[in-house]
């Protein structure tokens, strides 16, 4: 019973994190000895606090906006080739 209490009180305290405070945490406990680790988790956390969205997160939502703009381009492309638009 008290195994299950802490649990859920260890979830609603950790729900009210930001998403810096959880990457300090972690980031005490992933101990890395790569550099290259290092000093992408450094920038990682320079963009997270300017940004409020971490660099993959820049990643995917360009590679998203990119991967649409491409479906749009080749719809009109396809439209142009048989004709179907006058524009």
């Amino acid at each position: 019973m008290f195994k299950i209490l802490g649990i859920l009180s260890a979830l609603i305290l950790l729900m009210g994190c930001s998403e810096f405070a959880l990457l300090a945490s972690g980031s005490s406990l992933a101990i890395s000895q790569n550099t290259y680790a290092k000093v992408y988790n450094g920038i990682d956390v320079l963009t997270i606090m300017s940004t409020e969205k971490s660099m993959k997160n820049h990643i995917y939502d360009n590679a998203k906006k990119a991967w649409t703009e491409a479906q749009e381009a080749q719809e009109y492309i396809y439209d142009k080739t048989w004709g179907l638009t006058d524009h």
